[in-house]
């Protein structure tokens, strides 16, 4: 009976803690949105043309390179990166990290960020639409929208798909390559993104 109630005392816990961190993630999505989309559409309104739609293929960018450090992460295992940590392969350990936190890199790097540049990807779209607009470059406002924001969203769904394509064969490489940026970064500047954790994951 104490087992039991021990257990479904840790099980509200972990409930309790999944939920919260639901939370946090849906209030920095709506403030991080917010944000981008604002200081994006100031940034484009300023630029030229040229420099807004070269922005906006760098947002498109980001999303889609995200989504494939989402997906090789969580697609590898971290067997294969025992041997390179025993031999202190630079990178190795923190691919290790990596995987076994993989359940959040793919909530960041697929949820978070990838939602996040959808969302300003399409309002980049719509101030460039308004910018061609206000110099009398196009005559029907209406079309051109749908015309650009389709292809933004093409560009985003076909980017993604052949990243997943990417990241499903070469997810042990991605992932080594994040984990060298991670130690770079916590050796550089001491930004330590991931905590050890325990438990082995295989694949």
């Amino acid at each position: 009976m104490a087992n039991k109630g021990k257990n479904k005392q840790d099980g509200n816990k972990e409930l309790l803690a999944r939920s919260t961190r639901v939370l946090r993630v849906g209030a920095l999505t709506f403030l991080l949105t917010i944000i981008l989309t604002l200081a994006s559409d100031s940034v484009l309104n300023f630029l030229g043309l040229s420099m807004a739609v070269l922005i906006l293929f760098l947002i498109i960018g980001t999303g889609i390179l995200f989504d494939i450090i989402g997906v090789a992460v969580t697609a590898t295992g971290e067997a294969s990166f025992h041997a390179m940590a025993a031999k202190r392969v630079h990178g190795a350990s923190h691919a290790i990290r990596l995987v076994r936190h993989a359940d959040r890199v793919s909530s960041f790097c697929n949820d978070l960020v990838g939602d996040i540049c959808g969302t300003v990807s399409g309002a980049a779209a719509a101030s460039i639409v308004f910018n061609l607009a206000v110099r009398g470059l196009i005559t029907d406002q209406s079309l051109a929208s749908l015309v650009i924001v389709g292809l933004a969203a093409a560009l985003t769904v076909g980017g993604k798909a052949a990243g997943k394509y990417l990241a499903l064969y070469r997810c042990r490489e991605i992932t080594f390559q994040v984990g060298r940026l991670l130690a770079w970064l916590e050796e550089k500047f001491g930004i330590r993104l991931l905590a050890e954790k325990g438990k082995m994951r295989r694949r």
